[in-house]
């Protein structure tokens, strides 16, 4: 083995040991708005370790490209996912994502 395969497969551990922890706060949490924040390691540090991991291994090449491209994406969809997810679960709870009551609900 070389030193960049050793380096590729302990960043992979490293991926892995992230989202296992995340997965165990997840778990423990009890409200999403407390998960979700354990859901952010998850969607965003993990891949981009596992692309760090992609370059150590296969340099600088069209893989390594495509892995980052992806990741940019992930990157940017990941904030907007959140948002969304708060909103989403704010209106189930409240009845609007304002914390104001729809017109006809009682308190």
């Amino acid at each position: 083995m070389t030193g960049r395969e050793v380096l590729a497969d302990v960043l992979l551990g490293l991926a892995v040991a992230i989202v296992l922890a995340s997965s165990i706060g997840l778990l423990m949490m009890r409200d999403v708005y407390q998960k979700l924040h354990f859901v952010t390691p998850i969607a965003l540090v993990a891949p981009l370790i596992v692309g760090l991991a992609v370059l150590v291994q296969s340099g600088f090449d069209e893989n390594t490209g495509e892995t980052w491209l992806a990741l940019v994406f992930i990157v940017i969809a990941g904030p907007f996912l959140s948002h969304a997810t708060i909103r989403a679960a704010r209106i189930r709870e409240e009845g609007d994502w304002r914390g104001r009551r729809t017109p006809g609900e009682r308190s």
